[in-house]
């Protein structure tokens, strides 16, 4: 036996009831943890396989279909990644109830803290319900308000707008960095657009001067400047309420935008396009072991050098449960999958007039928020799986010791084997970081608003080429727009 395993090999006494050689036992050993490994998420490549060919309802289909898998822990997860492909769909209804029943249980799980702690402790973060993080709890009230606009119920919207106000003025109270994430600028954009529709522009003018100075306060992280669009709103809005030293000031810092007034917009159609681009980010495991000995030093370093770019969970847990002295922490790492369209391209066409084209521009990176949110808590992550880990191999170290007293002198070193055996190799396969994520989201959303001449268009959308000249385009529709009014369009663009 090599110097690296501490433990001697040979076969089980028969006085335990059967004779069962190491090799056997190894194999079982392997099967049992690597049976632990978590689930594989088949359903999200099945999700994006179907959204990248526009099959909305196959994508909605697949999350449906993993309801079971998600669990009584990811009520919440599961209500938002149905709330998602939903909303893409067209089933606005549907989607809102899949959102307002996540929304119930976030609120619910802040009120009573109901959380299986030691047990979760004793193995890994993934026993706790998942209540998502700040900017997907927001993004819920967002994606409701959206389907009521969509809807054509801008009441409905105006209820979810105010939420949205709501959630992050608790946010911003609870909050004691003001580096952390606490505020929302594509948020408070979204309710500054639906409060313009509704006719309330004092409401809407405080949602864009908010969303405004956000998007300037967290540029520095979030890698999204202020959308130009959102500059020609403040113009407005504050010409319209006469506000005139707020204009004023916007005149100065925005030397170059033209506007229309809302006297001039009033006998127009506003159309808001959303585009979801790319992607949102995923988790994996990295996973940090720790050796106690030299030997287990040895082993650690040899393992990494064979295995560096085909590691294999269940092969690391049996070598190391077999020597026993390596303690393994596993903590989320972030991997972006960036959209490759910075710009998505709509044209509204009407019989008789030229076309309307309309560019989006980027109005909220997801894929920063993510990562803005696991950097937050990553300090607080690492302490809690450092702590389980320690506290799991001493568990096993007095499992192994117990047993070997149990057994009596005679077979104190084979029983101690067997179980130091499972009982380390349980703490290191148990040893998982929380990857759960709202996965449904794009990598990026973009925005765009403009006013046209009532009449009936047909829309005509299609993402700009990919690296590899590849398109989305989307079949068209025809609107009727009337003046005075607001109407959405969505898209989701998968390059």
């Amino acid at each position: 036996m090599s110097p690296l395993f501490s433990r001697p090999t040979a076969q089980a006494p028969s006085r335990w009831g059967v004779r069962v050689t190491l090799t056997h036992f190894f194999i079982g050993l392997c099967a049992l943890l690597s049976a632990g490994c978590g689930s594989s998420g088949k359903h999200y490549l099945m999700a994006e396989k179907s959204l990248a060919a526009n099959d909305f309802r196959g994508a909605d289909a697949a999350i449906k279909e993993a309801e079971g898998e998600y669990g009584e822990k990811n009520r919440v997860l599961y209500g938002m990644d149905r709330g998602m492909t939903l909303h893409l769909a067209g089933d606005y209804l549907q989607s809102n109830v899949a959102l307002e029943q996540s929304e119930d249980e976030v609120d619910r799980l802040y009120t009573r803290r109901v959380r299986t702690e030691t047990a979760a402790f004793l193995t890994n973060d993934n026993l706790l319900p998942y209540e998502g993080d700040p900017y997907e709890q927001a993004m819920i009230n967002v994606l409701k308000a959206l389907n009521y606009a969509l809807l054509g119920d801008l009441e409905g919207a105006l209820v979810e707008a105010r939420r949205v106000d709501h959630r992050l003025n608790v946010l911003s109270d609870r909050t004691k960095d003001k580096n952390d994430y606490r505020e929302d600028g594509f948020a408070r954009y979204v309710t500054g657009i639906l409060y313009e529709a509704a006719g309330q522009m004092n409401d809407a003018f405080i949602a864009y001067r908010k969303s405004y100075e956000i998007y300037q306060s967290v540029k520095s992280w979030s890698g999204t400047g202020a959308p130009a669009q959102l500059q020609v709103d403040l113009l407005r809005a504050a010409e319209a309420l006469r506000l005139n030293q707020e204009l004023m000031e916007y005149q100065r810092a925005f030397p170059n935008i033209q506007w229309q007034s809302a006297e001039e917009q009033r006998q127009l159609t506003q159309v808001v396009v959303i585009s979801y681009n790319g992607r949102a980010p995923r988790k994996e495991d990295r996973f940090l072991d720790v050796p106690v000995s030299m030997d287990a030093l040895q082993l650690v370093l040899l393992n990494r050098a064979l295995t560096q770019n085909n590691r294999n969970r269940a092969a690391d847990t049996t070598l190391y449960a077999l020597n026993g002295r390596v303690v393994r922490i596993a903590i989320p790492k972030l991997i972006p999958q960036k959209t490759h369209v910075p710009v998505d391209t709509v044209s509204l066409v009407s019989e008789g007039s030229a076309p309307v084209t309309v560019r989006t521009e980027l109005a909220q990176n997801v894929t920063a928020l993510a990562d803005k949110a696991l950097d937050e808590r990553l300090p607080a992550i690492t302490v809690k799986a450092t702590a389980r880990a320690a506290t799991k191999f001493a568990m096993a170290e007095a499992a192994t010791r117990g047993s070997q007293s149990a057994a009596g002198q005679k077979n104190a070193d084979w029983v101690g084997l067997l179980v130091g055996l499972v009982a380390h190799g349980y703490a290191i396969a148990s040893e998982e970081a929380d990857k759960r994520s709202w996965r449904t989201l794009p990598d990026e959303i973009h925005l765009a608003r403009v006013w046209v001449p009532p009449g009936t268009y047909h829309v005509q959308a299609s993402g700009l080429t990919g690296p590899n000249n590849q398109k989305n385009d989307q079949k068209g529709k025809t609107m009727s727009l009337a003046p005075g009014k607001t109407v959405f369009i969505v898209r989701r663009v998968m390059l």
